[in-house]
């Protein structure tokens, strides 16, 4: 049991570690204008394409911890089971949103950029599914042929 807790937890801690790194460095590279739509704070096609692709490689990962350290299926459905239930409670700020995107008149740093970001909701929603996703194709135990 203490091994499935370890599993999942760090799993989870190694996925937000990669995430935050890598949509970060992404930002660095991208800058504000390649994040973000032309003038506000919605998100930009290639940002949305990233940080999907990026969320499942992180999600993977993550699986991938989860299951070597747990040696337990069950704790990569929990992995799962988890990041879907917290994608889902960060989304309802999402759902109760009213109103569009605020206008961006100049380069903004990092921090802003995440606190103005304009997510739109099919996104939100998308997010957790791709995520567990990547988490149970990261947590498949490959099958070792036996040696003769």
């Amino acid at each position: 049991m203490a091994r499935t807790i370890a599993g999942v937890v760090v799993g989870y801690l190694v996925m937000a570690i990669i995430v935050f790194a890598v949509f970060s460095l992404a930002y660095l590279a991208l800058g504000a204008d390649g994040a973000f739509q032309p003038g506000t704070y919605a998100p930009s096609v290639v940002w949305i394409i990233l940080s999907l692709v990026f969320g499942f490689l992180a999600a993977w990962v993550a699986g991938r911890v989860c299951a070597t350290i747990a040696r337990n299926p069950n704790a990569v459905i929990a992995l799962a089971t988890l990041i879907i239930v917290l994608g889902v409670v960060f989304a309802i700020p999402v759902m109760r949103r009213t109103g569009g995107p605020a206008a961006r008149t100049e380069a903004v740093g990092n921090m802003q950029a995440m606190q103005q970001g304009h997510t739109p909701l099919w996104v939100a929603l998308l997010t957790p599914l791709v995520g567990a996703a990547g988490v149970i194709v990261g947590g498949r135990r490959r099958v070792v042929p036996p040696q003769l």
